[in-house]
């Protein structure tokens, strides 16, 4: 972990009241959200509300086999003002269950283990990416992006990788490492091969410049290699789809990058 648990809560409600600012100041709750064009605000701000009851549910359950659902849980409201409050509330819900639970609490989580555990202080770290990223989008939606705040866009790129595509499941193309270098002076390089995929942060300012040719020199040629460089608040954008890679600076294979944005594990 890089941020300590109380700093994530503080910054999941920081994000929160974020994201409920730029649903209060929405011309209408109908208005269609660039980011998740299946969606309308309405739609984002329900998805918000009831993801973090539910997982106030989860943390609060402990350990458990499954997922928890938030019980007797009222709908979102279509009227603003009571919608405001309702995702106020689910986001007391969460931080509730969070404190009282405490860091080291085991519960259920769908990412595998390899570098994430199942634990609320992961939970709380994968809340705030979350929270993060759909301020953004409800942000965009109203024409008011505001970049990610640092720390928390620092720790979005290296809870990604860890989180959200860390797997001991086999990379089923031609091994490869994707470099990502944050211009705060974080870099990391995620590992792609027969045994699955794994992060690994890059010592000092920048990590590893690739060659003239676009190849990592520290890498067996063999390895297909892509990096990226950008804000740390770009490089998650980029890697939850929000930003296309292709606007950040990069070097190397392109294909290796398509490639993990279509990769699923589980198939």
């Amino acid at each position: 972990m890089t941020l300590e648990f109380p700093v994530l809560l503080r910054l999941i409600d920081e994000r929160s009241a974020a994201f409920r600012a730029a649903v209060a100041s929405a011309p209408g709750l109908d208005v269609q959200v660039p980011t998740c064009p299946e969606w309308t605000l309405f739609d984002l701000a329900q998805h918000i509300g009831e993801g973090r009851r539910d997982w106030a549910a989860t943390v609060a359950a402990g350990p458990a086999p499954a997922k928890s659902a938030a019980e007797a849980a009222p709908a979102a409201p279509r009227e603003r003002e009571a919608l405001l409050a309702w995702l106020a509330e689910s986001t007391d819900q969460l931080l509730d269950a969070l404190r009282k639970a405490g860091p080291d609490r085991g519960c259920w989580a769908w990412w595998e283990t390899l570098q994430s555990p199942h634990t609320a202080a992961a939970v709380a770290r994968h809340q705030l990416q979350q929270m993060a990223v759909h301020t953004y989008d409800a942000q965009i939606t109203v024409g008011a992006p505001q970049p990610l705040p640092d720390e928390v866009a620092l720790d979005g790129v290296e809870e990604f990788l860890s989180t959200c595509v860390a797997t001991t499941s086999a990379w089923p193309h031609q091994p490869a490492a994707i470099d990502f270098h944050a211009a705060e002076g974080r870099s990391w390089r995620l590992s792609l091969s027969a045994d699955g995929a794994r992060s690994t942060r890059l010592p000092g300012p920048g990590g590893t410049p690739a060659t003239a040719a676009g190849q990592a020199p520290d890498l067996d040629p063999a390895v297909a290699f892509f990096s990226v460089e950008g804000t740390a608040g770009e490089l998650v954008l980029s890697l939850y789809d929000r930003i296309p890679v292709d606007s950040l600076k990069t070097e190397g294979d392109r294909r290796v990058f398509e490639q993990l944005s279509a990769w699923d594990p589980e198939e």
